[in-house]
């Protein structure tokens, strides 16, 4: 039986949801440790995070250590996406136990670096996230493409290519243990 974007899906969301709950804020501090450097070495403005569920790495202490010097913006959904807010408290639970900010009518259009949290990668490090499309359809209707990073809590990848033409790809995967770079996206990039 051949690999399928679905199966894959469902088997790294297993290892996800069944990795050892004893280590998950170690693991976390490494990842934040990793993003925060990485981060710095690019020294962009604007920054899409993503606010995280119980079982994805959290991406909380970054965001209280980036918004200091940059312009920090997290999702808010609307329909089958979301449109980017500024990051400001309180954050309230919404669709998918997901904590957002609240709404905003600033229409935010360009950001220089995109968060992404992942379920899986391809061989083609295209994203397999939670099915809904939501980053997809978001990065779709961006005028430029951000430098983009993934974030794993535990490394879940396949060398088949299962996604399909329209599934983001990344510059950087980053989880507690591997980092991978994506070298073919350096080509044109300063």
């Amino acid at each position: 039986m051949p690999l399928t974007k679905a199966i894959f899906r469902q088997n790294c969301l297993d290892k996800i949801k069944n990795s050892q709950t004893h280590n998950r804020l170690y693991k976390n501090i490494k990842i934040g440790i990793k993003l925060d450097k990485e981060l710095k070495k690019i020294k962009s403005k604007k920054i899409l995070f993503y606010t995280s569920l119980p079982f994805e790495a959290n991406t909380a202490k970054s965001i209280k250590i980036m918004r200091r010097k940059y312009d920090i913006y997290v999702p808010f959904m609307e329909g089958e996406s979301f449109k980017m807010v500024p990051f400001r408290l309180p954050l309230k639970k919404k669709r998918f136990g997901i904590y957002e900010a609240g709404n905003s009518l600033r229409d935010i259009k360009k950001i220089d670096i995109a968060i992404v949290p992942v379920v899986g990668v391809d061989g083609n490090l295209q994203r397999v996230g939670f099915g809904k499309g939501m980053y997809d359809r978001f990065f779709a209707k961006l005028k430029k493409r951000p430098y983009t990073i993934f974030i794993q809590s535990e490394f879940c990848y396949t060398k088949e290519s299962i996604c399909d033409y329209f599934d983001i790809t990344c510059d950087l995967i980053i989880t507690p243990f591997v980092t991978v770079r994506n070298k073919n996206m350096f080509i044109n990039r300063k």
